[in-house]
């Protein structure tokens, strides 16, 4: 999970409550057997075929959100831009697999292993003897030991984003020959395997000043099957060219182009050919889905026989933007006329599913106001029917719709275990009785307001939930979360209504209402978001909690108000890690009083925590019996559960539009991309189902 946050720090206040009974026990046995552990709940879709089938040259024209602002991996404004290219010109010494499981790389590594515990725990790499760096100098220790010097946070003047793991390390020594790396820890670590992953070379790390500025937007060295040619900040482009010092099997693209798309402008993009792979939003993923299969048909019969409110109609039915649903006929018939030119450009693309390794979480803020009682957290999620969110996101798009049942880990992942009984099911009587337990009860003085949305293209707004079930539907993406979190993948079909059911009265406590503010992005992807969280406002609503619902803008919303504290109820996604107790750790960890009187939440923006869970984390983190590392990680996913600070809800699907004869790229799930094979399929080849590599 490695979600590198702000470290904004905030007051407080939570109250302690745990129950006995069934609840106690989850907690002392901690998790499920091996048996409950399943196998990934959606296989990754990239057209596997065999490197003999794909055609020797090309440019593959990918679509990123954003040129990255670093090409350094380890700073805090790195993003998804940033972690592509160093996949492709960089060595990691692990990967992962089609599961989320750390693999040995062997174009970097012979192998990797604990080769001593006692009275240090020592780590032996051996290298891979033809692994060089593009200016002709051999990968070794020397470039270990500058990354472990600048990450291990003894130097401040290294402006770093973690040094987990790093500042483990007591030593890093050449083995008994230059290909050989000791590394001895001062103390055990077990998430060894994350480190290293990627190297940066030793001029990059062996300054402040390299590793502050000079990887920034250029990277002059690199040793990967690509290279960095040149990051184009007019074009917003960075193209990256076949490394003609890689060792492995060569690239088969000339040039990989990671090219600025907006998510609103991708499905022009793939239509004039300016991007071959790019991530979709449901809405344009089913643009693609009409023009494939030939539906959709056209309402322009010549001679002005449509009248215009069937035009308009049309319009409005295919997602056309408003302002041409409004033009008059002329205006509209050209809009309706493109995007049907676009359609058949359409044709020659496909869309890739699988499930992101990344989950969608209702986080609920302990810090103020109701919920720093655990038993009205408790009770908000136990109103919660999961199963019903996780159908209403994923069932349309053809994705299993099963809820996530940990924290900490995904499906198909090791130290996955459905550990969500720790909380229970969706209960109403079970969230009324700690409703009451907890002082609010029905009747009293609550003030019924109506207050019409306000929020439109950024600006803030509220309304309430509960009266009128206003809120939005449709299919358009959301605000996407980069390296520091952000808005939450949710979707929903067009026009889902919020689900119906008898209606609780008011619940009030000392004069006061029980109401919780809502806070959504207001950009692109908003109207899939509010459908979500009116569906969870409408199952509060059954309990007699007044949900309000606060629009802001998509920059201002996880700066301002997700990690600075000001919400109550949010939506939002962090990414799935094979090394839980070290990612994990700083967005559950206690949050810290500081010496001025603050308080530091780390990543922990529910501001929920225990000592328990801090010091779980910290077994996991330093046993290296994994089977005993896997059984903390879900004792401490169970005591997460019961502390009701986030509320998993399901994990986030995955659409990619790709031309279809684009192989060996697409939906990757887990499985760290592999960039020599990706390219184009021959002329009469075809896509096999099993392809051996070779």
């Amino acid at each position: 999970m490695s979600h590198h946050g702000v470290g904004l720090r905030a007051v407080l206040r939570s109250a302690a409550f745990l129950t006995t009974g069934a609840l106690a026990a989850a907690l002392l046995t901690g998790c499920g057997s091996d048996d409950d552990v399943a196998k990934p709940l959606a296989a990754q879709d990239i057209d596997l075929v065999a490197r003999s089938q794909v055609a020797d040259g090309g440019t593959l024209k990918w679509a990123v959100d954003d040129l990255p602002e670093t090409l350094n991996t380890y700073q805090a404004d790195a993003d998804t831009g940033t972690t592509r290219v160093a996949q492709a010109t960089l060595p990691s010494m692990f990967r992962m697999d089609a599961t989320g499981r750390p693999v040995v790389n062997p174009a970097y590594l012979e192998s990797a292993k604990v080769i001593e515990t006692e009275p240090r725990q020592v780590v032996l790499y051996k290298l891979n003897q033809q692994a060089v760096w593009s200016d002709g100098r051999e990968i070794g220790a020397a470039d270990f030991v500058a990354q472990w010097r600048a990450l291990s946070g003894k130097d401040s003047a290294y402006w770093t984003a973690r040094n987990a793991g790093y500042d483990r390390i007591e030593k890093i020594e050449r083995g008994a020959n230059d290909l050989q790396v000791r590394v001895t820890f001062s103390r055990p670590y077990a998430d060894w395997k994350s480190l290293f992953s990627p190297l940066y070379p030793k001029d990059v790390m062996g300054t402040p000043d390299a590793f502050n500025d000079g990887a920034r937007r250029k990277l002059a060295i690199s040793a990967g099957p690509f290279k960095v040619d040149k990051v184009d900040t007019i074009a917003q482009d960075i193209v990256l060219t076949r490394n003609p010092r890689w060792w492995g099997r060569p690239a088969k693209l000339n040039q990989i182009v990671l090219h600025t798309v907006p998510h609103d402008k991708r499905v022009g993009a793939l239509a004039d050919g300016t991007a071959d792979l790019a991530d979709l939003d449901p809405a344009d993923a089913e643009r693609i889905g009409l023009a494939t299969s030939g539906k959709g048909g056209s309402p322009l019969q010549g001679g002005g026989r449509t009248s215009l409110s069937t035009l308009r109609s049309w319009a409005r039915a295919h997602g056309l933007d408003s302002a041409d649903v409004k033009a008059g006929r002329t205006e509209l018939a050209r809009a309706i006329s493109e995007y049907l030119d676009q359609q058949t450009a359409l044709k020659a693309y496909g869309v890739r599913k699988s499930l992101e390794p990344a989950y969608t979480q209702l986080a609920l803020n302990g810090a103020s106001g109701p919920l720093t009682d655990e038993r009205v957290r408790r009770a908000v999620a136990r109103a919660l029917d999961r199963k019903e969110i996780a159908r209403l996101v994923l069932t349309p798009l053809g994705l299993p719709a099963v809820p996530v049942g940990s924290h900490l880990a995904l499906s198909g992942q090791p130290a996955y275990a459905d550990d969500s009984g720790a909380l229970g099911a969706q209960d109403t009587k079970a969230a009324q009785a700690l409703l009451a337990d907890a002082g609010w009860v029905a009747g009293g003085p609550v003030k019924e307001e109506k207050q019409e949305e306000k929020s439109d293209g950024g600006h803030d707004g509220e309304y309430i939930v509960g009266e009128d079930n206003k809120g939005d539907a449709g299919g358009k993406h959301l605000a996407e979360e980069g390296r520091h979190g952000g808005a939450a993948g949710a979707y929903a079909p067009k026009g889902t209504a919020a689900p119906a059911g008898a209606k609780a009265g008011p619940l009030a406590k000392d004069g006061k209402a029980l109401t919780l503010r809502f806070v959504l992005p207001s950009g692109p992807g908003s109207d899939t978001l509010n459908t979500v969280a009116t569906r969870i406002s409408a199952m509060l609503d059954r309990l007699g909690i007044v949900t309000t619902i606060t629009k802001v803008s998509d920059e201002s919303y996880f700066k301002d108000h997700i990690a600075a504290g000001d919400f109550d109820l949010a939506l939002y996604s962090w990414p799935s890690s094979a090394f839980p107790a070290t990612d994990a750790r700083p967005i559950y960890a206690k949050p810290l009083p500081g010496a001025d009187g603050s308080v530091n939440v780390e990543q922990n923006y529910t501001r929920v925590g225990t000592d328990q869970v801090d010091q779980l984390f910290e077994q996991a983190a330093t046993t290296l019996d994994e089977d005993e590392a896997k059984s903390l990680i879900r004792q401490a996913d169970t005591r997460i559960w019961a502390a009701a600070g986030s509320i998993p809800l399901y994990q986030r699907p995955q659409l990619v539009g790709a031309r279809k004869d684009l192989v060996n790229a697409g939906a990757f799930g887990f499985q760290t991309p592999v960039y020599e094979d990706m390219g184009f399929l021959k002329k009469g080849a075809r896509v096999s189902a099993s392809p051996s590599q070779g």
